[in-house]
């Protein structure tokens, strides 16, 4: 008999707060458990107030309307115009990794707050919120053929495998970064320890550009690794010595989450992002023979060795976010 595993949602709501990373504005952002098949719903409180809520977006594929320095899913109807939220990747790589299926996600502004620029804050959430199983079986996409997406030195492929296997390279001119790869399975625990703690990064030189189209408005040290002239200036260091690829790695996470379900299959990025995620996701959907739909439960695979972690500083220089 085929081995299933229950969708999960959480047990309590719970809030946090925190500025968001392109806007600079402050975020309040609520979870709510959801019934079984919801899904994860992204919920705009600060629109339609006097209807008691506001425009409910349905964080799938076909939600998503942007991927410029993130992942921004849009409302249909009659708040398609105006109802918006960006950078959703952080939440979407936590809810992933914790084996969410269930949420509906309030938010009083147009982006979830960054708040250290990683998926811990969120992780860290989901578990203080307590984790509920409930009476419906997950559900998995199982690749059944190779899909892949490349050109310009970049790739984002998808390929069979009884497991949910991630690869990341990247390679940057700056000896800050240099090359890195990293592997996870990520239905082991690696994704909490090995993966969550990694923040976003970018380069001081890039900020005035991006502010100037607003965009890196609340990017700081608090929520950044920042660059320049090829040193780090984060007082403290890294979280993890490849700490880049790995928030590369839980962008990736992220990014394929919208598919709506978990993947079971072996995910290849190289110097990949947002867009090229996107474009695999959208080309995996549009090839009905290269996936399944399927409640039984990938196999276990061996985990990745865990990656010694550490402590971020916090200080008040800026760098444009990757």
């Amino acid at each position: 008999m085929a081995k299933t595993k229950p969708q999960q949602t959480l047990k309590t709501s719970i809030s946090c707060a925190g500025v968001g990373v392109h806007t600079g504005a402050m975020v309040n952002m609520t979870f709510h458990p959801a019934a079984p098949n919801t899904g994860i719903v992204f919920r705009r409180t600060d629109l339609d107030p006097s209807s008691g809520g506001g425009a409910d977006i349905l964080a799938l594929a076909s939600s998503v309307g942007d991927t410029q320095l993130g992942t921004t899913i849009c409302a249909s109807g009659e708040f398609a115009t105006k109802a918006t939220v960006s950078t959703i990747e952080h939440v979407m790589a936590a809810l992933a990794g914790c084996e969410i299926d269930n949420i509906i996600i309030d938010v009083d502004a147009p982006e979830v707050p960054v708040m250290d620029g990683s998926s811990a804050p969120f992780v860290r959430l989901i578990e203080c919120a307590g984790v509920e199983q409930q009476g419906a079986p997950r559900r998995y996409i199982r690749i059944l053929r190779p899909v892949e997406i490349a050109g310009d030195k970049k790739l984002a492929r998808l390929e069979p495998y009884d497991g949910q296997a991630f690869e990341f390279e990247i390679d940057f001119a700056t000896p800050a970064i240099g090359q890195q790869a990293v592997a996870i399975e990520l239905g082991s625990d690696c994704f909490k320890k090995d993966i969550s703690e990694a923040r976003t990064f970018g380069f001081v030189e890039d900020v005035e550009a991006l502010r100037s189209i607003g965009l890196a408005r609340g990017s700081s040290l608090d929520n950044t690794v920042a660059i320049e002239n090829d040193e780090i200036l984060n007082e403290d260091g890294l979280r993890y010595d490849d700490e880049f690829v790995r928030h590369k790695m839980l962008d990736a996470i992220g990014d394929l989450y919208v598919l709506g379900a978990s993947v079971i299959g072996r995910y290849r990025g190289v110097r990949s992002g947002h867009a090229l995620n996107n474009q695999l996701v959208q080309a995996l959907l549009s090839e009905p023979d290269a996936f399944e739909i399927t409640t039984e439960a990938p196999g276990t695979s061996v985990q990745v060795p865990a990656a010694a972690g550490g402590s971020a500083g916090v200080l008040s220089a800026v760098a444009a976010p990757a």
